[in-house]
């Protein structure tokens, strides 16, 4: 029998392969609809970004730049793009901006493709101290084949040791000084590190991922003012758009800006999901309205959350400096490299806490670190404040000190969330949930 053309009946073994995704699907969301989303890496998008990102746009292509394009049929696109490099300019104060980068890892490897040739030299943080992934051997520097040397750590302020920095930068004399982290507590002495760099003829690279909405709303540093040659970042973290990055630049040079914008398009991209450029352009417009007061909060609930967590008997870290500066609190749950940290993980999940565990410096199992790395960003987003921080840290004693059934304690997690729903800090008129589906 000869089937109609765009017709199809589908074989009920085969769909039901597509429900197990549904089904799995709508599971998570209601993890995080029903429990406390703390992993400091994550956020949630506004319902107008979520329109965007499931729009026409998800399949279209755009390759090149706003009017040299490779492809016909992206005028509209063009309008968007080209609103959104001029936003990003404006939230960030930076006279370069790329908004094409499909994550901060891609915007990593393009960074270091324009500033550095494979075998040239580089500083950065250790992932045991902090560093992230891609500044590894692991990741996008041994992707570009550099010579990576690590920068001394000075583990009570959680920073790298500046005198020390300064002095590996003069000897080794890198082509790019990195600097960031992906445990990011508080600001990087970056003027100094900035001032040794330049003095040997390195490129300053700040990575800037998960503190990119604090920075653009004024509340940690501001590294292009610093020092920083090239800030990299994701769209998805403190900064609350769809998954993504940035490329950003505090230099007037249009060969530079090139090179750069090269280094995206065709180094590191074809099509770069415009449906989730769309998405970053209606973040970028949110922040500009409400991104001030945004990153006020994450820092405050931060703050609170950490005194608060002292205050119920963890073992906080960077208590001398009032806990943390950024969105994130770390906490210290036993021997170096015990575990601790991960069997403290899943204990929280099976109350409906989501963090992740984390190495602690002293570390050196990943899969078995003493730590948590715990982020307030998802929870100020729906409206939590400082009073919710202090509840939220009696969840976390009921379950690891005092250790209640985590079955009991997921219920009253449930009851405090179900009062934190609609998304803030976006246009949301409608007083949607940040949790659809």
């Amino acid at each position: 029998m000869q089937r109609e053309r765009g017709t199809w009946t589908p074989n009920q073994t085969t769909l039901s392969k597509a429900h197990v995704v549904m089904n799995a699907t709508a599971s998570s969301g209601n993890l995080y609809r029903n429990g406390l989303g703390m992993i400091a890496s994550e956020n949630i998008v506004s319902p107008m970004v979520q329109k965007i990102v499931a729009s026409d746009l998800h399949g279209r292509y755009a390759e090149g730049l706003p009017g040299k394009r490779y492809y016909q049929g992206c005028n509209d696109f063009d309008t968007i793009e080209s609103l959104g490099i001029d936003l990003a300019q404006k939230v960030f104060n930076a006279p370069f901006a790329n908004i094409q980068s499909i994550s901060g890892t891609v915007s990593n490897i393009a960074a270091l493709k324009a500033l550095a040739k494979p075998g040239d030299k580089i500083t950065a943080v250790s992932t045991a101290d902090g560093g992230h992934i891609s500044h590894a051997r692991m990741g996008a520097v041994g992707l570009r084949d550099l010579d990576l040397s690590t920068y001394p750590w000075d583990e009570e302020r959680m920073e790298p040791d500046v005198d020390g920095a300064c002095a590996l930068i003069r000897e080794v004399e890198p082509k790019v000084a990195l600097v960031g982290q992906s445990v990011f507590l508080f600001p990087t002495p970056l003027r100094e590190i900035a001032d040794a760099a330049h003095e040997v003829g390195a490129s300053v690279m700040y990575d800037g991922a998960h503190v990119l909405g604090l920075i653009a709303g004024g509340c940690f540093q501001d590294p292009l003012r610093e020092g920083a040659d090239l800030m990299t970042g994701s769209s998805h973290k403190t900064f609350p758009g769809p998954q993504g990055g940035f490329l950003l630049s505090s230099s007037e040079d249009e060969s530079f800006h090139r090179r750069l914008n090269t280094a995206i398009f065709p180094g590191v991209c074809s099509s770069y999901h415009l449906h989730h450029v769309a998405g970053k352009v209606v973040a970028l417009a949110e922040f500009e309205e409400y991104g001030s007061a945004y990153a006020s909060d994450i820092v405050a609930n931060a703050q609170a959350f950490g005194s608060a967590m002292a205050a119920e008997g963890f073992d906080v870290l960077a208590e001398s400096r009032n806990y943390t500066a950024s969105h994130q609190v770390l906490t210290r749950h036993g021997d170096t490299d015990s575990g601790a940290g991960a069997k403290a993980a899943v204990l929280l999940e099976e109350a409906g806490i989501i963090t992740n565990m984390n190495m602690l410096p002293g570390d050196t199992k990943a899969m078995t670190p003493s730590g948590l790395r715990l982020g307030v960003q998802e929870l100020t987003r729906v409206g939590m404040g400082k009073l919710e921080m202090q509840e939220v840290a009696r969840l976390y004693a009921r379950v690891l000190l005092h250790q209640e059934d985590p079955n009991v304690v997921r219920k009253d997690v449930a009851q405090l969330k179900s009062n934190f729903q609609t998304i803030r800090y976006c246009f949301n008129e409608e007083n949607a949930s940040g949790y659809p589906f």
